[in-house]
């Protein structure tokens, strides 16, 4: 069964799979992890929105759609990201996350702007006029 690409000017390891490092331009939210991070966020060459969120939450499960849309519709400008808070605790302490869903946005590995709760879209793109 042949695979369909999840993002454009993806890059393939030696297996042929997609590697995280080079979606840099993915029209949907990439997942990352504490120890991907550094590499996905910080040393990103575009803006990153980052949501840190969990499966149980209902407010994280309520923005999810709009992550998407904001993620097609930035494509190639700002990468959306999420990192899973139970999963990957160590970055979320880093950043003094107490309640999710967060939304920070990262720029040349700086903090930007920050938003927490199941914020509308509108607001959310009025963040990301601000890179």
């Amino acid at each position: 069964m042949e695979s369909v690409p999840v993002a454009t000017n993806e890059k393939k390891n030696v297996k042929g799979e997609a590697t995280m490092n080079d979606v840099k331009h993915a029209d949907e939210p990439v997942e990352i992890s504490d120890g991907t991070f550094e590499a996905e966020v910080l040393s990103s060459d575009i803006p990153v929105l980052l949501d840190f969120w969990a499966p149980w939450c209902g407010p994280c499960l309520m923005i999810a759609p709009t992550l998407k849309e904001v993620a097609k519709e930035k494509a190639g400008v700002v990468k959306v990201a999420k990192l899973n808070t139970d999963e990957n605790p160590m970055t979320p302490g880093k950043f003094g996350i107490m309640g999710i869903p967060t939304l920070i946005l990262f720029k040349d590995g700086q903090i930007v702007d920050r938003l927490v709760g199941a914020v509308p879209k509108k607001k959310i793109l009025e963040i990301l006029e601000k890179v």
